[in-house]
């Protein structure tokens, strides 16, 4: 059923002010913004609370997951529901969630610029028993920047969870056969540009080429942002925070 209270059309209107600007396309007419880089997504969510209100949620998304839905790989920010009692004051409370969120989407900007950083980020961050998909991320950035022994060593800890879901079948299938070709960074590529093609195409997104192995913030990035977005504005499918 769509929204058809006010908080909708006063966070639109925010996020509109803010997020536009930088070049974020909003999903249909949902509380979803996604900045468009290609391979991967900063993900805009203004979370709906159980009434009317509104909350936070930014971060980034791996397209090589090949999912037919958006989800946060890695947090930004949540931030909790602020509740609408009147338009008066609901409105300047959105207008802070819209530039909060336009802060947090420039800082993800900058931290990972080039697929070197989103390497280093990945591999560095503390190992977590039972969080399989850092394993996967840390995995495949690791062999997409050409170190095949950290990348078989995230795969095979993968490998290691107790695999008690469907889902996680399959991501140790994937992880197998990543740990196959780790040491050939032209096959991981391809992997992966295979798997973001899907993942695109699946989301409504267009196909854009993206010179996945350097990482580089190019020319073709920016046409991203100008005109890729274009089909995914006309979607407005829920985004789901789960990588599975």
């Amino acid at each position: 059923m769509a929204d058809r209270s006010p908080v909708l059309r006063i966070i639109t209107s925010a996020a509109r002010d803010s997020l536009k600007p930088l070049g974020l396309a909003q999903r249909g007419r949902s509380r979803l913004w996604i900045d468009d880089h290609g391979w991967w997504l900063g993900v805009v969510e203004f979370t709906p609370p159980r009434i009317a209100g509104s909350g936070l949620y930014v971060g980034a998304m791996w397209l090589w997951h090949d999912v037919d839905h958006l989800a946060f790989h890695v947090d930004a920010v949540r931030v909790g529901s602020e509740l609408f009692r009147t338009e008066e004051q609901f409105t300047p409370l959105a207008l802070d969630l819209s530039r909060q969120a336009a802060a947090n989407v420039t800082a993800l900007r900058e931290q990972f610029q080039a697929l070197p950083d989103i390497a280093r980020h990945l591999t560095s961050r503390p190992v977590r028993r039972g969080f399989l998909w850092d394993s996967f991320d840390s995995g495949i950035a690791a062999a997409l920047v050409g170190d095949p022994d950290t990348a078989r060593d995230h795969f095979e800890r993968v490998l290691r969870e107790d695999a008690l879901a469907p889902w996680m079948v399959e991501a140790q299938e994937k992880a197998r056969d990543l740990h196959a070709i780790a040491a050939d960074r032209d096959a991981v590529t391809a992997w992966v540009t295979r798997a973001v093609d899907s993942c695109r195409s699946k989301l409504g997104l267009d196909l854009v080429p993206f010179a996945i192995a350097d990482g580089s913030r190019s020319s073709s990035d920016r046409a991203v942002r100008q005109g890729g977005l274009a089909s995914a504005a006309g979607r407005s499918r829920p985004g789901r925070t789960s990588g599975a």
